[in-house]
């Protein structure tokens, strides 16, 4: 059975401040009201949550122990309540992507959006972890997977294809994909693999990827530095297109191996059709397929064939 909600909000308010009278003040009740409640919870939970002196209260172990948890409820349900009291119409939409996808893909198109639907604020957020919705004060995301995530609608965006590129002047001494042993290899943290995987579809040994090469946390790091030349980094389709198309970087082979994942907008399903939310997740996905490129494409190998070989 769970302790009373009362008591609960007297141990937290007094374990914050250190003082039943402060709790109190916060609280609008009075000092021994506070004093009664944590009494009774801790005759509930059978432990004592405070050591009382003279002039000052110190928390037991086992209140340091459970003040956390209870802390993080509270602010769970603070949440809870502002999104249900939220309007749907609220003109402020927060979108979570990868700092790659924005920069490169996003930010260029939102300003279509904006215009589109100026009752709607776009604000973007960049992180490298996955969006908890029940904590973070996000609305939709992109994100980047095979679509089966528990609890949320996951719509289709877009594949991405995969294949080397770099700086013109690095191009130029490069006339076959054997060439790249002989060339820096640009890694990101985020997809480790892609580089073994491409390797494996062209028909050229993994251990390539092993070789000397920089390590990036962030894949549009990996793409700044191929266009500055510092070696030969693998390139995400939608994420280069601009730079190959202004001449900063270029694709020097043939060989094009699409993702066996690619990207979903997403957000929690009970709040998938907010109006604001289906209205930039439609136009997103429409913007995305007027604008996805057509190159010729070579069948992947899948992920336990290329990492063992």
């Amino acid at each position: 059975m769970l302790p009373s909600l009362n008591g609960l909000r007297a141990f937290e308010a007094a374990a914050r401040h250190m003082s039943f009278t402060r709790a109190a003040a916060e609280l609008n009740v009075t000092q021994t009201a506070i004093s009664h409640q944590i009494r009774r919870l801790e005759e509930q939970l059978a432990v004592p949550l405070f050591v009382r002196r003279n002039r000052a209260l110190e928390l037991t172990r086992e209140a340091e122990d459970y003040l956390p948890a209870i802390r993080s409820a509270f602010e769970d349900l603070r949440r809870a309540t502002e999104r249900l009291r939220r309007p749907e119409n609220e003109g402020v939409l927060t979108v979570s992507t990868t700092a790659s996808l924005a920069a490169k893909w996003l930010v260029t198109r939102v300003a279509a959006f904006q215009d589109a639907n100026p009752g709607i604020e776009v604000r973007m957020t960049t992180s490298t972890h996955l969006v908890d919705f029940q904590r973070e004060a996000v609305d939709m995301a992109v994100r980047y997977g095979r679509g089966n995530w528990p609890g949320l609608r996951a719509d289709w965006l877009m594949a991405e294809d995969i294949f080397p590129v770099c700086s013109p002047a690095v191009a130029a001494t490069l006339r076959r994909p054997e060439d790249l042993a002989n060339q820096t290899l640009l890694h990101s943290t985020v997809s480790r693999e892609d580089w073994q995987l491409w390797l494996t579809a062209a028909g050229l040994p993994v251990s390539i990827a092993k070789q000397r090469g920089l390590i990036f946390d962030q894949t549009f790091m990996a793409t700044q530095a191929a266009m500055d030349g510092l070696g030969v980094a693998l390139g995400r389709g939608h994420l280069v297109e601009a730079d190959i198309a202004a001449g900063r970087l270029v694709a020097p082979f043939d060989t094009v191996m699409p993702a066996d994942a690619g990207y979903y907008v997403v957000a929690p399903a009970a709040a998938a059709e907010t109006p604001k939310i289906a209205r930039f997740r439609d136009w997103l996905v429409a913007s995305a397929q007027a604008a996805a490129p057509t190159p010729e494409r070579i069948t992947p190998p899948s992920r336990g064939a290329g990492a063992a070989t």
